[in-house]
């Protein structure tokens, strides 16, 4: 399934579920957060792949519905990331990219 597939289906189904309301969006930018806290606490406690896989997934899923509550294309603000960052100079110093001013 292509990505654009997948955030079809997925808003869909937030709109199926009446999710998909701008009103909504402080609490799921909460669900944003609690997905990526259960994602770092299995990346921290070594926990199986397909865990980490599915967490990462629940994030994608919880931030699509965020930006289409909010009146955004999920794929634009990739975009717009990408574009923001792919130029970037600077190093990795333990585990972290730190960029140059």
């Amino acid at each position: 399934m292509t990505f654009d597939e997948l955030i079809n289906n997925i808003t869909q189904w937030a709109d199926d579920k009446g999710i998909l309301f701008r009103e909504n969006a402080p609490q799921q930018s909460m669900k944003v957060m609690e997905e990526l806290g259960e994602t770092m606490g299995a990346i921290l406690k070594g926990k199986k792949p397909d865990e980490v896989t599915d967490g990462i997934g629940d994030v994608f899923v919880t931030v699509i519905i965020l930006s289409k509550q909010l009146g955004l294309d999920p794929t634009e603000c990739l975009e717009s990331a990408w574009n923001e960052i792919k130029d970037r100079k600077g190093k990795t110093v333990d585990g972290t990219f730190i960029r140059e001013d």
